[in-house]
């Protein structure tokens, strides 16, 4: 038997954004809304979500199963601080039982590009130990975006997550960072949850050297998107407020 495909499905960068839905057509080129159409079975951060995204793409290409015969599976979610167990690496493997039987899966994040900054890169690592093809699909990646439009060093730069909420451990991690940064000449990038866009910014601000170079990307893809790129000491000169509804990703270079 032929095994399916693991197809690695783009998602808009709209999510949770009330008001600011895009056109999927936008966002996302029409082969791989097809392609979204032509999938059944899927493996999702939120299963909620991922109807709504169906529900956007039926509206573009017909989906091949109505929505209420889709089968979509969550990501399993292991507690926090637990290490990882045999029943663990189960529940990821079982996702994948229908390409074993020959049937694609598609596997979808609530934004942007699957298994980057997303739970879903250990389904694909489950995948290619059980020999099953992995198929990406071109669609948004906010941190690539990010690093396009800051006019950072894109040559060489790596995606850090989220800092420490602790005020004294968040600090030891910039400082660690910055000079990381301003040794290697690498590009620091960071997101964090968008309530806590402000207080995230007032720490890269208040703490990051004068010269660094400090940009924020904030709503990429949507209508009103910007970003803003300048030193630490022009960022104190003329404050910038950043929303804390929308998703940003942050980015940093420490000068020499």
């Amino acid at each position: 038997m032929t095994q399916g495909r693991l197809y690695l499905v783009p998602n808009t960068l709209d999510f949770g954004i009330d008001g600011q839905e895009v056109d999927l057509r936008e966002v996302l080129p029409d082969a791989v809304i097809a392609k979204a159409a032509s999938i059944t079975h899927w493996a999702a951060e939120n299963a909620k979500t991922t109807r709504a995204f169906l529900k956007r793409v039926d509206t573009v290409h017909p989906l091949a199963q109505p929505l209420q015969q889709q089968q979509i599976l969550e990501l399993p979610r292991p507690p926090k601080g637990r290490p990882p167990t045999a029943a663990d690496d189960g529940a990821w493997q079982a996702l994948l039982a229908p390409a074993l039987n020959g049937v694609d899966v598609g596997l979808i994040s609530e934004a942007g590009m699957p298994a980057v900054a997303d739970p879903g890169a250990k389904l694909v690592a489950a995948a290619h130990a059980a020999g099953v093809r992995v198929v990406p699909l071109v669609g948004p990646s906010s941190l690539l975006l990010a690093v396009a439009a800051s006019g950072l060093n894109g040559q060489s730069f790596a995606f850090v997550g989220y800092l420490p909420v602790d005020t004294g451990a968040r600090q030891a991690r910039l400082k660690e960072l910055e000079a990381w940064s301003a040794r290697e000449q690498q590009t620091q990038l960071m997101i964090e949850t968008p309530y806590r866009n402000s207080a995230l910014l007032q720490a890269l601000v208040t703490q990051l050297k004068p010269g660094t170079l400090l940009s924020v990307s904030c709503g990429l893809s949507l209508a009103d998107a910007w970003t803003h790129s300048a030193t630490v000491a022009q960022w104190r000169k003329a404050p910038r407020a950043v929303p804390d509804k929308v998703p940003a990703v942050f980015a940093f270079l420490g000068a020499r």
